[in-house]
């Protein structure tokens, strides 16, 4: 199945990607700030609690994913109000998987490992098709070049996970215990 041509003066892929890419980047970092802020008690408790429960950014990230996409579905924007989907678009994906080890761990710690793969691997992925070239346009060279990146990615993906693992035993019990003081 192939993608449905942009209509003239449509934005492409790439273009939309890149702003979900930047809205997605930037909420990630405000939603990571914001948090430790709040737990070290630098500025006030913002979390929503519903009849004693707090519910997590995750949630917002799902709502919003879910009128983003009937927007798209239903409303089909074109020109500014498509790339302001994208960047809504964008925000949703942050504030869902910046809580990814909560799907996976139900009352999990906020600093689950799964949360931070979850994001590089969707910042990666909107990355990817932001910036990558149309592989139909590939020669020989690019993919020689696609190759080379590929296993330097990999080599970067073990080192920084050796590297993670290490920071989360020196960090994460520091971390988790920021959190228990915090919660009410």
């Amino acid at each position: 199945m192939t993608a449905a041509p942009m209509a003239p003066g449509q934005p492409g892929a790439a273009w939309l990607a890149r702003r979900a890419l930047f809205a997605f980047i930037l909420t990630f970092i405000a939603a990571r700030i914001l948090v430790v802020l709040i737990m070290a008690r630098r500025i006030p408790n913002m979390y929503f609690f519903l009849r004693g429960t707090h519910v997590h950014h995750l949630n917002y990230g799902i709502f919003l994913m879910t009128g983003v996409s009937a927007y798209l579905l239903l409303g089909r924007p074109a020109g500014k109000a498509l790339g302001a989907a994208a960047l809504a678009y964008g925000v949703a994906l942050a504030l869902t998987f910046d809580e990814f080890g909560m799907w996976l761990h139900l009352g999990g710690s906020y600093w689950q490992r799964a949360s931070l793969d979850a994001i590089v691997v969707v910042a990666a992925v909107l990355g990817l098709i932001a910036f990558a070239s149309d592989i139909r346009k590939f020669e020989s060279r690019h993919l020689r070049a696609s190759v080379a990146v590929l296993i330097a990615l990999i080599a970067f993906g073990v080192v920084l996970y050796d590297a993670s693992v290490n920071i989360g035993r020196v960090e994460g019990p520091r971390l988790e215990a920021l959190e228990a003081a915090s919660s009410p």
